[in-house]
């Protein structure tokens, strides 16, 4: 779609002359196919590689605009956000070292690709979900300037009716009630092609269906948003979610999302999709450059088929059926979308070379998956697979009890792959290397979704949760320049998250999410209560709307007991707090909130965003803050902290 010119459906007539032309492109297909016009007896393979572009901070960066003129190489286009962009791969044909070419290009690419990105003080990350992300990233203001992404966003909201609902539970809970369709540029992927014949189409399609999610469960590299632990690919629910354009009463009777695994095993042909995809999913853009795809098939000439194409690209299934014309001749393919970015080259063309493997090497046994198996067990397996990786226990083919992932790929799977690769004659050597390190992911179970959860475990107990998504990124960005596969490495350590701009320049870094609230009515003596059990000193007061109306800190306490009014009756809150405290938002630079917190003789500053209490700042943490400057400071003397403070006393 991103090579189309387009523009959004408004009218009734729009609708009613786009649909007549995707019937008519839906027409020239079925007649290409009776004809037998695709091109047989060739297999290639490709993939597009999506990539986020980070600052010197690593945080997102807006720089698309800016990077692909420096690149200048149109294999890298724009994506939906300013902070991502995307690499288009040559095809190869599926034979000898096809593989190893693919991962000496892209190697050689990316490699481009950072140095430009430096010269605009970038770095270009591979990762299903960049670990630093933040909520104030996700609007509209890094929707990537281009009338196309600025129209599937108006159109997207305009069906909706406003903004998104996400809400996601994993070790951690997420639920956003305004969340931006730009939340759905959060997941970058490596997305694989693998041309079939059209006659085999739809045995190959199932059999792909099936493979989803063993494939997810050994690739996963998408555990985390917005700091919360969430599924092992949480690609998969933040997609759907993020533009669920359903209304309630669309969700009550059972309409399809746009993102989508699927419903049914396909019985005939790639007309199956399309014509499903017609029916399920009303069009909502259009193409300004129309054909008559009969018309050309009468010429002898080979239609885009245009209108397909469009309506395609707004239905997102993660087995993709694509459409193409390659040397004068149509052909179909398969376009994998679950496989995420990362966690380095030589495990995606590993994770590629696995599926392709699988696919090519399709034994006879499941060649009838259709009809043999359920289509809810393969579903039911998809979910499980995002949710849980190779934790999962999968419903799998003629089996009558759960298999774990690990043994159903170590036994059943790589064979498969092993097979499948032999018979397109892919070179041995890489045979050995890419399905070893598949084997090895396998055996030891680091997946870059496990790399990134204990990374972030171990760095939560060494600093903030915000430093440590910036270690976490920064350590991730390093081993990717290493090229060693992601179950070779070490866990990242605190202070790969650099110096202290990267860690502590603003109070969202350094600010404390997990707060203690209580209302307004509350008596004195169970904010006492919770200040002793907690071991806090400053607690927010909320009204019966959940809005911010004051704070109560240790002082206020010691104030009223030490007050002529203290043998009375125990107060309520709002008798002692401090009303309408001053409030400060996660923008805010720490500099800035210190001297607020000094001019004020104040010992704690709420940070809200609009409306939204989003945590704490107090002195206790400025303390923090100064300890690990201090040590810091030292380490750049060269000088133990300990030495130091005896040398100065």
């Amino acid at each position: 779609m991103g090579s189309e010119k387009v523009k959004i459906i408004t009218t009734a007539n729009d609708r009613k002359q786009f649909m007549e032309h995707l019937l008519k492109d839906l027409r020239a297909l079925e007649f290409m196919l009776d004809k037998n016009m695709f091109e047989k007896g060739i297999q290639r393979i490709g993939a597009e590689q999506e990539l986020y572009l980070v600052d010197e901070h690593w945080r997102p960066a807006p720089v698309v605009m800016e990077f692909l003129p420096l690149i200048n190489d149109q294999h890298f286009t724009t994506e939906y956000a300013k902070f991502n962009t995307e690499l288009n791969l040559d095809p190869y044909q599926f034979t000898g070292k096809a593989l190893s070419k693919m991962e000496l290009d892209l190697k050689t690419k990316l490699y481009k690709a950072e140095k430009a990105a430096q010269k605009i003080d970038a770095h270009i990350v591979q990762v299903g979900i960049l670990p630093t992300l933040r909520r104030q990233d996700l609007g509209g203001h890094n929707v990537t300037p281009l009338p196309r992404y600025n129209m599937l966003t108006q159109v997207l909201q305009d069906i909706r009716g406003g903004l998104f609902e996400v809400h996601l539970r994993g070790t951690d809970e997420l639920h956003l009630n305004q969340a931006h369709s730009l939340y759905e540029a959060s997941n970058t992927s490596f997305q694989v092609h693998f041309q079939v014949a059209p006659d085999e189409f739809a045995t190959y399609y199932n059999w792909s269906q099936a493979l989803l999610a063993p494939l997810m469960a050994i690739t996963g590299n998408s555990p985390l948003l917005l700091g919360k632990r969430l599924w092992q690919e949480t690609r998969i629910a933040l997609f759907k979610q993020s533009i669920d354009i359903r209304t309630d009463a669309e969700h009550l009777r059972g309409d399809h999302p746009r993102v989508s695994f699927g419903n049914s095993w396909i019985q005939n042909s790639v007309l199956d999709i399309y014509k499903e995809d017609i029916v399920n999913y009303p069009p909502l853009l259009q193409t300004t450059q129309l054909e008559e795809p009969l018309e050309l098939l009468a010429q002898g000439k080979i239609p885009k088929l245009r209108a397909l194409s469009i309506h395609n690209g707004t239905v997102y299934r993660w087995n993709r059926a694509c459409y193409g014309i390659t040397n004068g001749k149509p052909h179909l393919r398969i376009e994998n979308r679950i496989i995420p970015s990362g966690p380095t080259t030589v495990d995606q063309i590993a994770n590629a070379a696995f599926w392709l493997g699988m696919m090519n090497g399709l034994p006879e046994k499941y060649k009838n998956i259709h009809q043999t198996t359920d289509f809810d067990y393969a579903k039911t397996n998809f979910i499980k697979a995002a949710r849980y990786g190779l934790d999962t226990q999968f419903r799998w083919v003629e089996l009558t009890k759960p298999i774990s992932a690990q043994e159903l790929i170590l036994d059943e799977l790589l064979p498969i792959a092993k097979a499948g690769l032999e018979k397109a004659n892919i070179d041995p050597k890489d045979i050995e290397k890419y399905l070893g390190i598949i084997q090895e992911r396998t055996e030891t179970g680091k997946t870059g979704a496990k790399w990134q959860l204990r990374s972030f475990e171990k760095l939560k107990k060494e600093a903030s949760p915000d430093e440590a998504l910036v270690a976490l990124t920064a350590g991730m960005h390093q081993r990717q320049r290493s090229g060693m596969p992601v179950h070779t490495w070490d866990l990242a350590y605190s202070s790969e998250a650099g110096n202290w701009l990267n860690r502590y320049k603003s109070v969202s870094q350094i600010m404390s999410s997990n707060i203690y609230t209580v209302n307004e009515k509350d008596s004195l003596s169970l904010v006492a209560n919770v200040m002793s059990w907690k071991g806090v000193r400053h607690i927010l007061v909320e009204n019966e709307t959940k809005q911010l109306v004051g704070v109560v800190s240790v002082k206020d306490i010691l104030k009223w007991f030490t007050s002529a009014e203290a043998y009375k009756e125990v107060p309520s809150i709002y008798q002692i707090m401090t009303p309408n405290p001053k409030s400060i938002t996660p923008d805010t630079s720490t500099l800035e909130a210190l001297e607020l917190i000094n001019k004020q003789k104040i010992g704690c500053l709420p940070v809200v965003e609009g409306d939204k209490l989003l945590g704490i700042v107090t002195e206790h943490d400025f303390s923090k803050l100064s300890l690990h400057l201090m040590k810091e400071l030292l380490d750049q003397e060269g000088m133990p902290m300990t030495d130091s403070l005896t040398a100065n006393n």
